[in-house]
């Protein structure tokens, strides 16, 4: 089956943004003198918000302190926005990927719980060419994944039933948010958190080229 619309989870699937996540909070747990962290032990703390990542990054002692909270968030903020694409870059195969898609008529959308603007900011920077046509991150009033709500309005925007709708994602979010909106759930396997997203989806990509042979039929591609 070729998919007539493929939805893509941003952070761990199209683009390794760890170390510039990672940099942002430290950067903020540093100006408040708390103990900063290893991208490794990053890799479990992202996939639901910043909000949600910076508290996690927070001893456990102080999580509760929504005023902290809300004060290294600012900071994190700060810092990040403006540092977004410092080390953040595609990984391999995917820019490809995205152009091979478009080319077989295969519309794109990002669904993400980065911030608006952050998802916004790091699709343009580093897919500039590709015609996405809706790029949802968190905020704008709706509910972060695994609401199925952002898919349900990407797929109205795009005009493409959920019937031929993927979701392509690293995480056991990114699966419960397509199993919660009733379509297909591919796992990559190169992101934050593979073992989970393995777990529940229903299928699963290595490498950019086996995403590719399922996203597109050989049938359609060959004809």
């Amino acid at each position: 089956m070729t998919y007539k619309l493929v939805i893509f989870d941003l952070d761990g699937t199209l683009v390794d943004t760890i170390a510039d996540l990672g940099a942002a909070v430290n950067v903020a747990l540093k100006k408040k003198g708390l103990p900063l962290h290893t991208l490794e032990e990053y890799r479990v703390m992202v996939g639901n918000g910043v909000r949600k990542l910076v508290q996690r990054a927070m001893p456990a002692a102080v999580q509760d302190d929504e005023a902290l909270l809300d004060e290294l968030l600012a900071d994190f903020m700060s810092y990040y926005i403006d540092h977004i694409d410092d080390r953040s870059a595609p990984y391999p195969g995917v820019p490809e990927l995205l152009a091979e898609l478009d080319a077989a008529g295969v519309k794109l959308a990002v669904a993400s719980n980065k911030f608006q603007s952050g998802a916004e900011k790091l699709v343009g920077r580093l897919f500039p060419q590709v015609p996405f046509v809706a790029v949802c991150g968190g905020g704008q009033g709706r509910p972060l994944k695994p609401d199925p709500a952002v898919i349900r309005q990407i797929c109205e925007a795009a005009g493409e039933p959920l019937g031929r709708t993927a979701l392509v994602g690293d995480s056991g979010t990114d699966m419960a948010t397509a199993a919660a909106a009733g379509i297909p759930a591919v796992a990559v396997t190169w992101g934050f958190r593979p073992e989970a997203a393995r777990a529940a989806a229903d299928r699963v990509a290595d490498t950019a080229a086996e995403l590719r042979d399922i996203l597109i039929s050989r049938d359609c591609a060959d004809a």
